[in-house]
């Protein structure tokens, strides 16, 4: 098996190396992000070892530049970064699966034949209500054709309710997906991103998309739902 290594600690990336290429497979190593894509964009590879924490350009940035250019080749994705909002995320943007430094290299060469074995993933499928549209492979979000930026927190929000539109989120659930489940985030703080949110995506339109069910949480529907 043909693997891309993309890790920046030498001693790690240097483990990685030997312990896959006694396994049998030839393994290239890449220090930071930049020169990772480079790699994987010019030359064809059965997985890719995806650290997130890179100097240069970080993990998330790698595999949504390579999805965006229709690069399907199997990500595990390799850090000690493991907050559900992470695993949320590197998941989301088209990583097969994610694994937590401090690891069993067993498991990850386990980790590594699952995803390997899987081939090329599918593209994600673009989410729209009405006239949003949500673009998880590049992460671009546009209103009636204009582009909306969004923070981190801000766009995992919007996902989330787009994913289940027409259907009430509650509260607790979105702090939960958003921010993790052992999160200390308060209710008013879901409140302020979604405010934010709304001035972004319901400001200027005549049609309101993101609604507060009291009591329970938000819903993202329009009129005709």
């Amino acid at each position: 098996m043909q693997v891309l290594v993309v890790e920046d600690e030498r001693r790690m990336a240097e483990l990685l190396r030997q312990g896959l290429e006694e396994e049998g497979h030839s393994v290239v190593v890449a220090g930071n992000g930049k020169d990772g894509l480079a790699i994987a964009e010019s030359h064809p590879f059965d997985a890719i070892v995806l650290d997130v924490m890179l100097p240069v350009m970080d993990g998330f940035t790698v595999a949504r530049k390579l999805r965006a250019a229709r690069n399907q080749t199997p990500i595990l994705m390799l850090t000690a970064r493991d907050a559900t909002h992470d695993v949320i995320e590197g998941l989301n943007i088209g990583a097969d699966d994610y694994l937590v430094k401090p690891f069993s290299f067993d498991v990850l060469l386990a980790r590594l034949r699952a995803v390997s074995r899987r081939g090329a993933i599918p593209q994600p499928v673009p989410l729209q209500v009405l006239d949003l549209t949500l673009n998880p492979a590049s992460r671009e979000v546009m209103r009636r054709g204009r582009p909306i930026s969004l923070t981190r927190t801000e766009y995992n929000l919007l996902e989330l309710l787009m994913r289940r539109a027409g259907r009430v989120v509650s509260r607790e659930n979105l702090i939960e997906a958003v921010w993790g489940f052992d999160s200390d985030v308060r209710s008013n703080t879901l409140d302020a991103f979604i405010r934010l949110l709304r001035d972004k995506v319901d400001n200027a339109e005549e049609v309101k998309l993101i609604h507060t069910v009291r009591g329970v949480g938000y819903c993202l529907r329009g009129e005709e739902s």
